[in-house]
């Protein structure tokens, strides 16, 4: 798919978490390093996970719809897009994440909780996965170089986005999000446009 591809990618997919991760750096009283390096790798690391289940999975029924293939990476990447714009757009404005049980005396997400985050906030990058397959990524060692790419990105932004959030709050939460959106409907009209161009 090209390195550029993947980067503008995983930029999309890590606006999710980089949203959940503002909210978590709102609702501590202060922020530890060591808090905010086990939330941005608990969310990077199921972003890496969640594409190799996908492409895993859409590998083996790929092959019975390979002429389609890049339709469907693209109805995909389309379908995630306008999921998050349409959440950011329809989210009420919320002084304090509501979803995140706090601990007592810090202000920080339990363990399991950040787990739980971070898998509702890779469950898009698990759909990624599958048009990995459709678009044509054909051997697990670029799938692997692919999805440690797209975790290495989430990380670089969830470890500032803690700090962003307890600094200023979500005031760039929805924006976030919206701007992911945008880019994985573009990458999808992108991998569609360059396979119709090249037959």
């Amino acid at each position: 798919m090209g390195l550029l591809n993947i980067v503008a990618i995983g930029l999309g997919l890590a606006m999710d978490a980089f949203a959940v991760s503002v909210s978590c750096g709102l609702a501590v009283t202060s922020v530890r390093i060591r808090y905010a390096l086990k939330l941005a790798l608990c969310f990077a690391f199921f972003q890496a996970l969640m594409p190799t289940v996908g492409w895993l999975t859409g590998i083996r029924i790929s092959g019975r719809f390979r002429g389609a293939g890049h339709w469907a990476a693209m109805l995909l990447l389309a379908y995630i897009g306008v999921k998050m714009i349409w959440g950011a757009v329809q989210r009420p404005p919320s002084p304090t994440p509501a979803h995140i049980t706090a601990d007592a005396t810090a202000g920080e997400a339990p363990l399991h909780t950040l787990l739980l985050l971070a898998i509702a906030t890779s469950l898009d990058a698990l759909a990624a996965g599958v048009s990995f397959s459709c678009a044509g990524v054909a051997h697990i060692t670029l799938l692997l170089a692919d999805a440690g790419l797209i975790g290495f990105i989430t990380l670089l932004l969830c470890l500032p986005g803690v700090y962003i959030g307890h600094r200023f709050g979500t005031a760039y939460r929805r924006k976030a999000e919206i701007a992911g959106g945008v880019i994985l409907i573009f990458m999808g009209i992108k991998i569609l446009l360059t396979q119709l161009l090249s037959t």
